[in-house]
């Protein structure tokens, strides 16, 4: 089977080399030249354990290649992917232009039967959008389907999700696309793995649902941190208490400074848009969204508290990605607790394993450092916001030497309280009252 993925971003070049380690001749399409001529010769343009091996294994077999020429792509291929980016509007709502922008060339390509496939996440309603606009540019009446395909991608480990995932959703009206979508998805069968099949609105919603949920579930875990630093309790071990209870589960009930990335600060306010657009009320969502603001500005007081004023103190950063194993600094945590302290006035030095040339463009102005000790020398404080397992096992007796004051912020709670104060640390933690 020949497929076409438009959109050679993040979800659309892990599923394209994912697709074609299963077998599958993919054509991945990209309007950016650039992007297109660097990914020919497997140069990924983001951080993805694993990917870089993968692209070079099925370009280099003839299964993968990429291309800025949709037509001929949609020509030859069964299925097409649309995984293009959806931003945030200011008012929280997904803008499709690039998703209405894809549909039209489709349209204007299309001579046979295809399988159109929603990947990028998108509002309810969005596969009956798309419908209307190929059907308007049609050049011909020719059939095609519509079908909601939505990802569950983790950054840091998307290659395992894709290969290994815990489900595989596929909204469609027609029986035929589905079949086509099961057996595109042959090998997953074989390791059964569970399909969800249903209507296309239903398996729209399912994305914006679960990761508004897990969004929920940081939230919570936050807010109980904050009571449990009040009320004398350990976080860590509520949190374990709750998780062992098999309704409820240990994942995601990790106390810290927040969620960030490309999708649950996104999908949960799309998610409000939507319900507000159709007169529906979302308490819990809404709840957590404005608990997971709280919560970043509540470590960023904690910081300026603790050390009385950071005016003209420098503070060492641990960490910019909002997750380890990725360069992804998008609504990271770190961005606004460094921004929250710049604009306290202090000075900030920092150090993270890949994503301090992303950083670069969003924060100018603080010293970037080649590893964790150089960021360390002479600061007033280290605070670790990513928890890279690099930093799970610092040498406390150098930082100890070469920190100005011993103020350690483990804003993961990667340490034990009662051996950093044995160290000689002035520790803090998020809800571990020790």
């Amino acid at each position: 089977m020949h497929i076409t993925i438009i959109g050679a971003g993040y979800v659309g070049l892990v599923t394209g080399a994912c697709f074609s380690e299963f077998g599958v001749f993919v054509t991945c399409v990209d309007k950016d030249k650039n992007k297109v001529e660097s990914l020919n010769q497997s140069v990924i343009p983001f951080y993805e354990p694993g990917l870089e091996e993968l692209v070079k294994r099925n370009v280099r077999q003839g299964r993968l290649k990429f291309t800025t020429d949709i037509g001929e792509a949609v020509e030859e291929s069964l299925v097409i992917f649309i995984a293009v980016g959806t931003p945030p509007r200011g008012d929280g709502s997904a803008d499709l232009i690039y998703v209405d922008e894809v549909a039209k060339e489709i349209a204007n390509h299309i001579k046979s039967y295809k399988v159109i496939v929603t990947k990028s996440t998108v509002p309810v309603g969005t596969g009956e959008r798309i419908r209307k606009i190929i059907s308007q540019h049609l050049r011909e009446e020719i059939d095609f389907d519509i079908v909601s395909n939505p990802e569950f991608l983790r950054e840091g480990a998307a290659i395992e999700d894709f290969m290994r995932p815990n489900r595989i959703v596929i909204g469609a009206k027609s029986q035929q696309a589905a079949a086509i979508m099961r057996d595109l998805y042959k090998p997953l069968y074989l390791i059964e793995t569970p399909f969800v099949i249903t209507n296309i609105e239903t398996a729209e919603l399912i994305k914006y649902a679960s990761n508004s949920f897990l969004a929920a579930k940081i939230s919570f875990i936050n807010e109980m941190a904050n009571l449990c630093e009040k009320v004398g309790a350990d976080v860590n071990v509520v949190a374990k208490g709750m998780g062992l209870d098999g309704r409820i589960g240990s994942k995601f009930l990790h106390a810290g400074p927040g969620f960030g990335g490309s999708c649950f600060p996104k999908d949960t306010r799309a998610l409000l848009k939507i319900a507000s657009d159709n007169n529906i009320e979302l308490g819990i969502v809404n709840a957590a969204v404005k608990a997971n603001e709280r919560q970043i500005m509540t470590v960023s007081e904690k910081i300026k508290s603790a050390l009385n004023d950071v005016k003209g103190k420098t503070i060492a950063i641990l960490g910019l990605s909002f997750k380890p194993n990725t360069d992804d600094i998008r609504e990271a945590p770190a961005v606004s607790i460094i921004q929250n302290l710049l604009n306290a006035g202090a000075n900030i030095k920092t150090y993270d394993p890949v994503a301090m040339d992303n950083a670069k463009a969003v924060l100018p102005q603080i010293t970037y450092c080649s590893d964790a000790y150089e960021a360390c020398e002479d600061a007033d404080a280290v605070v670790i916001l990513t928890e890279w397992n690099q930093f799970r096992n610092l040498e406390l007796a150098k930082l100890m030497k070469i920190l100005k004051q011993p103020y350690f912020f483990d804003l993961r709670n990667i340490y034990d309280p009662q051996k950093m104060k044995e160290t000689g640390f002035k520790y803090y933690s998020v809800g571990r009252s020790l």
